[in-house]
């Protein structure tokens, strides 16, 4: 591609990347010069440390090139003295002479950062992160030296690296297991996460913690061969809406859906990306979802999502549009990506949703989460009091009923101090005190939501009887 313009007489690049050192080993061809420039070393042979010139200055490095034809100067950081007028103007005087001597500047940069007087003299250009192939045969080179069978599935989890980042992870993974670690490889990518400072990082959960819900947890699994390597039919989903009342376990189906796909889990808060400084809010989220594109195959976890996005379409006039602009942008960016990602959202109150969210083809599937049934509360009885120690009777199962998960945890560790009856007397459920709003929205869901929960199998006397037997 690089010779392509070269040919074509192109007198100024510019190549995005956070690579400077691979772009003097790949951009190099045929039937041209080239020569590398910093502030430190000056100009050297490209792929050398041979100094040709001992030029420091930028403007006088850049008059170097007029000297020559069909030389090519690869420039790093050159965009940081993009604010000094003469730097502006010795490469405005250089495209017209470069254009006829087949010269050309290449400025080397991790973004754009070009001023208006040049920006339409130079063009820009996308180095792309090493592909799944590179990374595998660096991935053998760095095991032949040391007799380790490469990992074909590292390499595919390395995705998203640049060259360097993905060497120094198979060289941890080497001493801390003595082979190549997928696990390893992904801990090291997390560095992506932690340095972007806009998302977060978290533990999946495990899917045994989640009782009941078998109806969403069929679904995950099934799915889940779509993401398969050797997969070229099945489609992809691009994300699962859960809603339903507080309590009811749509966080930790979320988590728990990284560890079924045996995926990393981000959080991704879209109100914390919120700036107060015109148009920085939008350039959060665009950030953000760059950041997810590179990182690869993960779950992207939004809590409580209707209220981040709550009056997107008359955000105009609170706001001056920012939050509607967020909106559209991960609106599309949800549609078009062709990134291995799941996006897991959860919604507490639908009628605060803007329409455009509910949409089909947003989402794939929205399950509504209601309260357990009783086969889901033996279930999250049976994990409370493992997790706890605590002694809730298998008895109480129909006495629990239109308590939450979350309230059975609540119960859980109330009877630890205050004793099973006492904590049960205490604890008012949800579905007591807010009977009208759980009930509007069990009939919005009967026609719009699938039910995530396990349905009911035995009747009430069925169940005591199996309880006693318990």
């Amino acid at each position: 591609m690089i010779k392509d313009y070269l040919k074509a007489g192109y007198p100024a690049l510019c190549i995005l990347t956070q690579e400077p050192h691979r772009v003097e080993q790949i951009l190099p061809c045929e039937g041209w010069r080239f020569a590398v420039w910093d502030c430190i070393k000056g100009i050297r042979e490209a792929g050398s440390s041979q100094i040709l010139e001992e030029i420091k200055d930028p403007v006088e490095a850049i008059k170097w090139l007029y000297g020559f034809r069909d030389t090519v100067l690869i420039t790093h950081n050159l965009h940081l003295f993009l604010d000094s007028p003469e730097v502006l103007q010795v490469v405005a005087n250089g495209v017209t002479s470069w254009k006829a001597t087949g010269n050309c500047l290449v400025m080397v940069s991790p973004h754009i950062a070009l001023r208006p007087e040049i920006e339409k003299l130079v063009t820009v250009i996308d180095l792309p992160l090493p592909d799944e192939q590179s990374l595998y045969d660096l991935q053998c080179e760095i095991g032949t030296s040391v007799n380790i069978k490469p990992n074909r599935k590292a390499a595919r989890a390395a995705k998203g690296l640049t060259e360097f980042e993905c060497e120094t992870a198979y060289a941890l993974s080497l001493i801390r297991t003595g082979y190549f670690s997928t696990k390893t490889v992904t801990e090291a990518k997390a560095q992506m996460i932690r340095k972007s400072g806009i998302l977060e990082f978290w533990e999946p959960a495990k899917i045994d913690d989640v009782g009941g819900l078998e109806n969403l947890k069929s679904y995950i699994r099934k799915r889940a061969a779509a993401y398969l390597p050797e997969n070229d039919t099945l489609p992809r989903p691009k994300g699962i809406l859960l809603v339903g009342i507080p309590g009811t376990g749509k966080s930790l189906s979320c988590k728990a859906t990284a560890s079924i796909l045996g995926w990393p889990l981000i959080r991704l808060d879209i109100g914390a990306l919120k700036n107060s400084l015109v148009g920085e809010s939008e350039r959060r989220i665009r950030q953000a979802t760059q950041v997810i594109d590179a990182f690869g195959s993960a779950v992207v976890w939004i809590d409580e999502i209707e209220k981040s996005f709550a009056g997107a379409k008359s955000s105009g006039e609170t706001d001056a549009g920012t939050t509607a602009g967020m909106f559209s942008h991960f609106l599309t960016w949800m549609q078009e990506t062709t990134t291995s990602v799941m996006v897991m959202a959860t919604a507490n109150n639908i009628a605060q949703m803007p329409p455009e969210f509910m949409r089909a083809g947003r989402f794939d599937a929205i399950f509504f989460m209601d309260t357990p049934t009783a086969p889901e509360r033996t279930e999250i009885i049976s994990i409370m009091n493992d997790k706890y120690k605590a002694v809730i009777p298998p008895t109480y199962v129909e006495r629990l009923a239109g308590f939450t998960g979350a309230e059975i945890e609540q119960l859980a560790k109330d009877s630890l101090f205050d004793g099973i009856e006492e904590a049960v007397k205490a604890l008012v459920p949800l579905s007591r005190t807010m009977r009208e709003e759980i009930q509007q929205l069990r009939e919005w869901a009967k026609t719009r939501a699938r039910p995530a929960n396990t349905p009911e199998t035995e009747s009430t006397d069925q169940r005591k009887i199996r309880a006693v037997k318990a």
